[in-house]
C-alpha cells in the first residue's frame, strides 16, 4: 500500500493544506466549551446579557470560522484524492495494457476489472476521510483531554479511563475485520466474473436452456458473498454500541464526580458543563475515528490487490543470447513449444517450419490441438517455452515487441469492431492512411458491400459490431489488418462465417497482394488451405504431417480423416 503513495507527490500541498485545516477548526471547536462555561459562570449566574450576547457572537464567530476551515479542508482533501485515483487509476490502465497474454490469463479479466473500479473507488473514499479526519479526531480527543485537565484534574481522569477503553474496541475490531474485507472483495470477483460471462454467453446460455443452472450458480456465488458481507458487518456494527456504552458510562462517572465537587464548591457549574460539552467531543469523534477506521481498513484492503496487479510483471522482456536463424525466411519455428503456465501438459511440442516470403501456410487440426497457440507465438503473445519463433532470422525474443507487431497484420478468431465510423476501425491498422488504401484494403477483403450497405467509409458501427453480420465483421476486421501492409499476416479461423464463394474470392485476392506477406491461415476448412504452400497438421500439439494437399491426403491420416469428413471420399477418386 505504501509504494501507491508516489501518486500522491504532485498532490503534496493539498494534503498538507486538507488536515491542517481541519486542525485549526478542530482548535476553534475545543475553544466552544470554555466560552460557553464562561456564558454559565458569568453571563447567566451575574445575570450580564450584554455579556452573554458578545459571548455568543464569540460562538457564532468560531462557527464560521469553523465552517471555512471545514470547506477549505474538504475542498483540498477531495483534490488529493480525487488526483490521486486518477492518477493511480491511469497507471494501472497502462500496466495493464502490458500485460502477455500468460499475465491477462493468470490475473482474470473479471479482477481487474474490480480492481480499475470497485477497488480505486474505496481507495479514494479512504484517502479523502483519511485527510480530513485522521489527525482532527485524535487531535479533538487528547485536545479535549487535556482541556478537561486545566478545569478539573480528578474529573478528568475519566478521561484517561475511558480513552484506552474505547481504543481498545476500535483497534481490536479494525484487526479482525481487516482480512474479512479482504475476502469480500475476492468474493466479490468471482460474482462478477459469474455476471461478466453469463452476459456475454448469453445466446449461448438460451441456445442450451442453461439459465436455471446458472442462476443457480450465481446465486450460490451471492449468497457466499452476502454471508461474508453480513459476518463482517456484524463484527463492524460493534463499534457504534460498544463505543457508546464505554462514553455514556464515563459521561455517568463524570457528572456523577463533578456533582459531588460542584457542591463541594470545588469547581463552578459552568466548569461542569465544559467537562461533559468536552466528553461529548470526545464521543463524536471516537465515532468518527471507528467509522475511520473501517473505511480505511476497506481502503487498505483494496489498495493492496491494487498494489498487487501493479507488481505483477508485464511486457517481455527483451533478450540478446539468442540463436541467429537463416534470414532468408519470413517466419521459422525450431522445435518451438509451449506450456501454459499452471498447465499439467504442453499444448504445443516440438514444431519445426520454415516459411518464405511470399508463401502462404495453412493450419489445420482438431478443437484443441494447438492452431491458435502456434500462431500466437509468432508475435510473441505467448513465449515458447522451448526451441525458438525466429522472424527474418531473428529470435522474436530478441526483438522489441512493438516493433516486432507493427510487420504482423492478425485477424484473431473473435472479429472485435469498436464503436465508431468504419472509417476510424479501419484506421486501427495504421494513422497515416488514405480514404484510397482503406477502400483499396475493403476490396481486398472482399467487404465493398458492406461499405456500400453502410454508406461508405463514414458508416456507423456499434460497439463490438453489433449491427453487422458475423461474414461482415470478419471481413471488416481482415480489411484493417491489411490497412497496415504487413510483412506476416495471420487469419486465425477468421473466414468461419463466410460462404465458400466469398472465401475463394479472399484467397484469391491474398495471394495478389503487391505486398507479398507470408500468410498464415488457420481454419477448421480443408478447402481454405488446400491451395495453401504448405500445410501443417496438428493433433493434440504436436505435429502430425506437414505438406502440400495432395501429398498429405495420401501420406497423413489425420489431415484424410478431416478431409473425409468434410467431403464425400468420392471426391478424394475423382
Amino acid at each position: 500500500m505504501k509504494k501507491l503513495l508516489i501518486y500522491l507527490k504532485d498532490y503534496r500541498k493539498e494534503a498538507l493544506l486538507g488536515p491542517l485545516f481541519k486542525l485549526l477548526e478542530a482548535g476553534f471547536e475545543l475553544i466552544v466549551p470554555l466560552v460557553v462555561a464562561a456564558i454559565i459562570d458569568r453571563g447567566i449566574a451575574q445575570r450580564d446579557q450584554g455579556y452573554i450576547i458578545r459571548m455568543c457572537l464569540v460562538l457564532v464567530a468560531l462557527g464560521v470560522v469553523g465552517l471555512i476551515c471545514s470547506v477549505t479542508a474538504q475542498y483540498f482533501a477531495a483534490r488529493a484524492s480525487v488526483g490521486f485515483v486518477t492518477r493511480l487509476r491511469h497507471a494501472l490502465y497502462v500496466h495493464i495494457q502490458d500485460f502477455s497474454y500468460s499475465a491477462l490469463d493468470q490475473v482474470g479479466i473479471s479482477t481487474l476489472i474490480t480492481r480499475m473500479t470497485s477497488d480505486m473507488n474505496q481507495v479514494q473514499t479512504g484517502l479523502n476521510l483519511t485527510l480530513r479526519l485522521l489527525l482532527r479526531s485524535p487531535f479533538v480527543v487528547f485536545g479535549a483531554m487535556i482541556m478537561a485537565f486545566t478545569i478539573d484534574v480528578p474529573s478528568a481522569l475519566w478521561f484517561v479511563a475511558a480513552i484506552p477503553a474505547l481504543s481498545l474496541v476500535i483497534f481490536g475490531i479494525m484487526l479482525i475485520s481487516l482480512p474479512l474485507y479482504r475476502k469480500v472483495q475476492e468474493k466479490l470477483d468471482r460474482v462478477l466474473g459469474i455476471t461478466r460471462e453469463n452476459l456475454t454467453g448469453v445466446r449461448v446460455l438460451r441456445a442450451f436452456g442453461r439459465e436455471d443452472s446458472e442462476t443457480d450458480q450465481f446465486r450460490g456465488q451471492n449468497e457466499a458473498l452476502t454471508a461474508l458481507q453480513k459476518r463482517v458487518g456484524r463484527i463492524s456494527a460493534l463499534l457504534n454500541p460498544v463505543t457508546y456504552v464505554l462514553i455514556n458510562l464515563a459521561i455517568l462517572l463524570l457528572m456523577h464526580t463533578g456533582s459531588l465537587r460542584v457542591d463541594a464548591g470545588l469547581i463552578s457549574q459552568g466548569a461542569l458543563i465544559a467537562l461533559y460539552n468536552y466528553m461529548s467531543q470526545i464521543l463524536v469523534e471516537l465515532i468518527k475515528l471507528a467509522n475511520l477506521i473501517i473505511n480505511i481498513t476497506k481502503s487498505v484492503a483494496s489498495g493492496r490487490r491494487i498494489q498487487a496487479a501493479l507488481e505483477l510483471p508485464a511486457g517481455e522482456p527483451v533478450q540478446t543470447d539468442s540463436r541467429p536463424g537463416d534470414p532468408r525466411f519470413r517466419v521459422q519455428f525450431c522445435h518451438a513449444g509451449l506450456k501454459y503456465a499452471g498447465a499439467a501438459d504442453e499444448s504445443l511440442s516440438d514444431v519445426s517450419l520454415s516459411v518464405l516470403p511470399g508463401e502462404t501456410v495453412g493450419v489445420i487440426g482438431g478443437t484443441g490441438s494447438g492452431k491458435s497457440t502456434l500462431v500466437n507465438l509468432i508475435p510473441r503473445f505467448y513465449e515458447a517455452t522451448e526451441g525458438q519463433v525466429l522472424v527474418d532470422g531473428k529470435d522474436v525474443r530478441s526483438v522489441d515487441p512493438a516493433a516486432l507487431r507493427a510487420r504482423i497484420g492478425l485477424v484473431p478468431q473473435k472479429a472485435v469492431l469498436f464503436k465508431g465510423t468504419i472509417r476510424e476501425n479501419l484506421r486501427w491498422g495504421r494513422d497515416d492512411v488514405t480514404d484510397a488504401e482503406l477502400l483499396a484494403a475493403a476490396e481486398a477483403a472482399q467487404a465493398m458491400d458492406v461499405l456500400s450497405a453502410k454508406g461508405g467509409l463514414d458508416g456507423m458501427i456499434e460497439q463490438g459490431g453489433r449491427n453487422l453480420s458475423g461474414g461482415q465483421r470478419q471481413r471488416l476486421t481482415i480489411a484493417r489488418a491489411l490497412v497496415r501492409r504487413p510483412e506476416i499476416l495471420i487469419l486465425d479461423d477468421s473466414s468461419s462465417a463466410l460462404d465458400f464463394a466469398t472465401d475463394a474470392a479472399l484467397r484469391r485476392s491474398l495471394r495478389d497482394l503487391p505486398s507479398r506477406p507470408a500468410v498464415f491461415i488457420v481454419s477448421q476448412r480443408t478447402s481454405s488451405i488446400r491451395h495453401a504452400d504448405q500445410i501443417i497438421v496438428l493433433d493434440d500439439g504436436r505435429v502430425a504431417g506437414i505438406g502440400r494437399h495432395d501429398d498429405l491426403l495420401k501420406t497423413c491420416p489425420v489431415y484424410q480423416e478431416i478431409y473425409d469428413s468434410q467431403f464425400r471420399k468420392e471426391a478424394v477418386t475423382a
